[in-house]
């Protein structure tokens, strides 16, 4: 335990200076060292926002490599596609694969009609053309149906509309079809 001196004088003068002590390091708590704590959590809180900025920024490149990489793949998947697209001739194309395609089936199409080529009624500023052709034949229930559903499926760019079926003369099983056949035409450019 401290005593404190018993001469009033000195007591006084040691009080005195303790508080000074006390008053002097108070003043440098709050005049040196607060300002350094101050700086110090104002650098941390930059280092925390450019190490989330860096984060944000590694992410975005790792979306654009992957995004790059999706439109590549999109791309030759267009491009695949676009091999089987009407172009050219657009009779001969479409006479060519109707009768290509119907060799391995039990369908006969004695009639395929004039294809018409026009812009694209379902979208506007679509970037191909429409092709439109008529196709009569005749055949089975099912044969004229697994022919409909494997055309559609081995040609992405064609659909089938105004499908008319009835029934050939006296057999009752045999059927006669009418359909009209959408397909796009890749552009020229």
């Amino acid at each position: 335990m401290i005593q404190l001196p018993k001469n009033k004088q000195k007591r006084n003068q040691f009080l005195l200076t303790v508080a000074g002590t006390v008053v002097v390091v108070t003043v440098m708590g709050f005049g040196l060292v607060r300002p350094q704590y101050a700086k110090l959590s104002n650098i941390k809180k930059e280092t925390a926002d450019t190490q989330s900025h860096l984060k944000s920024t590694e992410s975005l490149i790792h979306l654009s490599n992957a995004s790059s990489n999706e439109l590549s793949d999109v791309t030759a998947d267009l491009s695949d596609t676009e091999v089987d697209m009407a172009t050219g001739d657009i009779y001969a194309w479409s006479v060519d694969n109707i009768r290509h395609f119907k060799s391995s089936y039990k369908v006969d199409v004695p009639e395929i009609g004039q294809p018409s080529v026009s812009e694209v009624d379902l979208f506007t500023s679509f970037p191909y053309k429409q092709l439109r052709f008529s196709l009569h034949g005749n055949g089975y229930y099912h044969d004229i149906g697994k022919f409909i559903a494997d055309l559609e499926d081995k040609f992405p760019h064609m659909r089938i509309v105004n499908l008319q079926i009835s029934p050939v003369g006296s057999d009752s099983e045999k059927l006669s079809f009418s359909m009209d056949i959408v397909a796009l035409v890749k552009s020229s450019s």
